[in-house]
């Protein structure tokens, strides 16, 4: 197939962004451009984000974004292969924002649309980033999602484990918040981590051992809320410990349950991963990245761990899952709509609902 080239736009929470990314015939992706603009300024006053203040910026800023992304990228539209969008899952607000000037897009340039589900673009990164090849171990861990998953060919996913409760993000974002430390709070957590003894405090890991590759936070979440309590008022050196300890239990959870997945992925596909990918914005946390080095090591795999900037919310993401799926004939019309829901592997998720 002739080189592809496709702008990607994202717009599923705070990160405002537009991308532009090249796939050659031989399948190597390029990076021609990836435009990022946080809200986190917007979001901080309020300890976490407001789905409509979010909405309403994407509104005000994503036009500029997007004509930046092109500008850096030196390219028209009419050059373009396809448009694609985030289409869900997300705030809806910023999700109907960014996907309908997508649709715009397509429809006075004539280019096609890619509907992209966030969270196969954050999936199929490695591919971009290290030329993965397929079937892969993803370990998915971001604000709101933490799963394991088989990820077998484009459009083609099992999810072989995922939270019982919190995900990884919303417990580190959780126990900022009860520390008082400015938003966002996962990267305050990893900061103040920094400074403590995470053997201060002796944390659970909740599920180790546990055959199931699913993960449990709200017990670690309330273990830490206790030790605070009992330690108010907190002076400096008790916020920084009690992240440290915190954060020593996270990691030690998700290797246990990462070591289970591969188990799980064996048994499954009845071979092994070509690789352990890590996507989602925690998995930008520096301990956490250190930790799943080792236990690829100790799985004798491959570890594809995109840069951080490529692991949180971004358009180039985006625009590289539009052209993996452009290339396999996946094209949407212009009635596509936005969803607020979004599994990766519908399935596991139905099955889930009938037992709760």
């Amino acid at each position: 197939m002739a080189e592809l080239l496709v702008l990607g736009i994202e717009s599923t929470c705070d990160e405002t962004s537009a991308a532009v990314v090249s796939r050659n015939a031989s399948g190597v992706g390029r990076i021609l451009s990836n435009v990022v603009r946080s809200q986190v300024e917007i979001h901080s006053p309020y300890g976490g984000v407001v789905p409509e203040i979010a909405a309403r910026a994407h509104v005000e800023i994503l036009d500029h974004v997007i004509s930046e992304a092109m500008r850096q990228a030196n390219v028209s539209f009419s050059e373009l292969s396809a448009v694609a969008a985030a289409a869900g899952p997300g705030l809806i607000g910023g999700v109907i924002v960014g996907l309908t000037t997508a649709k715009s897009i397509a429809l006075a340039a004539r280019k096609p649309l890619v509907a992209v589900n966030h969270l196969e673009a954050h999936a199929l990164t490695a591919r971009l980033t290290d030329g993965i090849s397929f079937p892969y171990l993803l370990l998915l861990v971001s604000g709101g999602h933490t799963q394991l998953l088989a990820v077998e060919d484009v459009g083609r996913y099992t999810r072989l484990g995922t939270t019982l409760d919190d995900a990884v993000g919303e417990a580190f974002d959780k126990v900022a918040k009860m520390l008082s430390l400015p938003y966002p709070g996962g990267p305050q957590v990893e900061l103040q981590a920094r400074q403590g003894n995470a053997r201060r405090f002796s944390f659970p890991r909740p599920l180790a051992g546990r055959r199931e590759p699913d993960f449990s936070l709200s017990g670690l979440k309330t273990a830490v809320r206790l030790e605070a309590q009992r330690n108010a008022p907190l002076s400096e050196q008790d916020v920084a410990d009690l992240c440290a300890s915190f954060q020593a239990a996270v990691v030690d959870v998700i290797a246990d349950r990462v070591k289970v997945g591969a188990r799980a992925f064996r048994d499954r596909l009845g071979r092994g991963a070509t690789a352990l990918v890590v996507a989602g914005g925690v998995a930008a946390n520096t301990e956490i990245r250190e930790a799943l080095v080792r236990v690829a090591s100790d799985l004798g795999t491959r570890i594809a761990l995109p840069a951080p900037e490529l692991c949180t919310d971004n358009g180039a993401m985006i625009a590289w899952a539009g052209i993996e799926r452009f290339a396999r004939g996946f094209m949407d019309d212009l009635t596509v709509s936005p969803r607020a829901r979004w599994p990766l592997d519908p399935a596991a998720a139905a099955s889930a609902t009938a037992r709760a």
